[in-house]
């Protein structure tokens, strides 16, 4: 494990898998909650990746993983994520790479990708219509009050019947900083991205029962010439679909 000091002081853990030297690294960004080892290496997209010559270089998310977890509101949001990025390719060296990013990690690529950040070809996963109607993750579904409300019950009984309960159970599972997550849900990006600036080969990739994903056509009608793939799955499970697996290593190759 690496990590660097981003912009603002905030500590970025990093990992790499591959060649060092080969020519275009694969950036890869984990979903909300979890962090680079789960989203990533837990699934078998990094072995795979490698096993396909690639080197693959997976962050974490601040307030997440082996990052720094500040619990003020004001240090996070997508955007500051997507200056972790910058920060990060310039760390490793990376003129130009690779971008896959899942759930909160797609909102961070799209911010990237449309800012003009130096990619070869993009991958977002985990998303939809959302993303072109509301500028973020999908509140329709899981509105941001009950997420934090899960998150920062005091005792997870609590949080039993409500929507963000897998939620709540997941960052048990995985002992996530839950008031860092908090922060966050508070802080996500919300307002619209410029997709029509998205010049690179984009591939729009998601569980056909991802609650958080729907209607993915949407989305991938509004970057220019992406490509769509649908895979079986919900949310957290669409990631463990062999599909999803290929359908990264075979875009990107």
């Amino acid at each position: 494990m690496k990590s660097f000091p981003s912009f603002d002081g905030v500590r970025i853990a990093y990992r790499e898998w591959g060649p060092a030297d080969a020519d275009v690294p694969v950036v890869l960004l984990h979903g909300f909650v979890v962090d680079g080892a789960t989203n990533w290496v837990a699934p078998g997209i990094v072995d795979a990746l490698v096993r396909a010559g690639r080197r693959v270089i997976v962050p974490d998310a601040r307030g997440h993983g082996a990052s720094d977890k500040p619990h003020d509101p004001a240090a996070y949001g997508e955007t500051r994520m997507a200056r972790d990025l910058a920060g990060l390719t310039d760390v490793v060296g990376a003129e130009r790479f690779d971008l896959v990013g899942y759930s909160m990690g797609a909102v961070v690529s799209l911010l990237a990708a449309a800012a003009g950040q130096p990619l070869r070809r993009l991958v977002v996963a985990g998303v939809g219509a959302g993303i072109v109607e509301l500028g973020g993750l999908d509140t329709r579904a899981l509105p941001p009050q009950e997420v934090a409300a899960a998150l920062l019950a005091e005792d997870p009984a609590q949080a039993a019947t409500s929507a963000a309960a897998p939620m709540r159970m997941l960052a048990d599972a995985v002992g996530a900083d839950r008031r860092a997550l908090a922060a966050q849900v508070g802080m996500a990006h919300q307002e619209p991205i410029g997709l029509e600036r998205i010049s690179v080969p984009t591939l729009v990739l998601c569980g056909g029962e991802d609650a958080l994903a729907q209607r993915p056509e949407v989305l991938a009608k509004a970057i220019p010439d992406a490509e769509l793939r649908v895979v079986p799955g919900d949310h957290l499970g669409a990631v463990r679909d062999p599909g999803f697996t290929a359908a990264i290593v075979e875009f990107l190759a």
